[in-house]
């Protein structure tokens, strides 16, 4: 959490405005907005998922929201990235949201990296946070997520979306993580090349990412603000072709690396 020191722990009349309609909810009141002010959260991958995810977080009142990409914003891009427009081309994808999540919600904190996580900086990114939110296409990137998250025991919760098709799961505590669901070593080197190919270069219809985004802000508001892990040790997928979404549990791999 936010060190309460550098942070003031009560919800000014403006903040209160703000976030009224979340207070009035039955099962959601000032506590729990008081919460969301005081998590941190790191947003790995700023594409498709990672804006959405993002621009709820900071207008739902999550005090502070680190986010993380090496990638520039091109034309591809704008059809389902919703922070970015023409005019943000050749720009850093990280720092464009920022300023976007600043001007949405001057109440938060929002700190970004042009930088690629990796293993130089994922310890470093990823032991003081609340939750990471997971959104990035680079298989190679999502287990080193994965592992440095079980390391520091901070929660994960991923979320991906290739063509019209959509997965999210949480990884919390002693919960099995992603190499129980996807172990690494199942696949030869050159097969996880051909994965990380396909979800890079892959088609994607615009709504997508941005329903798996909607569903993994709103999974990540319940854990912050309420404590609640529907899908600890559970699988979400969703397929937008026929509307039908899928809920399935799975198992610690008792031969996994991680846990």
């Amino acid at each position: 959490m936010t060190d309460p020191f550098d942070i003031d722990l009560e919800l000014s009349d403006e903040e209160m405005h703000l976030y009224s309609r979340q207070i009035l909810l039955d099962g959601w009141d000032i506590e729990a907005q008081e919460k969301l002010k005081l998590a941190n959260v790191l947003i790995v991958g700023c594409g498709g998922i990672g804006c959405t995810s993002a621009e709820l977080l900071a207008r739902a009142g999550v005090g502070k929201i680190t986010l993380i990409d090496a990638d520039s914003i091109e034309i591809s891009n704008l059809q389902r990235q919703i922070a970015f427009s023409h005019a943000d081309i050749g720009f850093y994808k990280a720092e464009v949201l920022a300023n976007r999540l600043r001007q949405i919600n001057p109440h938060i904190h929002v700190e970004s990296y042009n930088l690629k996580l990796d293993r130089s900086n994922a310890a470093e990114l990823i032991k003081m946070q609340d939750l990471v939110l997971d959104g990035c296409d680079n298989f190679s990137t999502r287990y080193l997520v994965n592992l440095s998250c079980k390391q520091h025991q901070v929660a994960l919760i991923s979320a991906s979306a290739i063509g019209f098709q959509g997965q999210l799961f949480m990884v919390e505590g002693d919960a099995p993580c992603y190499e129980c669901l996807f172990p690494k070593q199942d696949s030869t080197s050159e097969q996880q090349d051909n994965d990380a190919l396909r979800c890079a270069d892959s088609g994607v219809l615009a709504t997508t990412p941005n329903v798996m985004a909607s569903l993994q802000a709103h999974h990540a508001l319940l854990y912050l603000g309420l404590g609640l892990t529907p899908l600890k040790q559970k699988l979400l997928l969703w397929d937008g072709l026929s509307m039908k979404q899928r809920i399935i549990q799975f198992e610690k791999d008792d031969e996994c690396p991680v846990c």
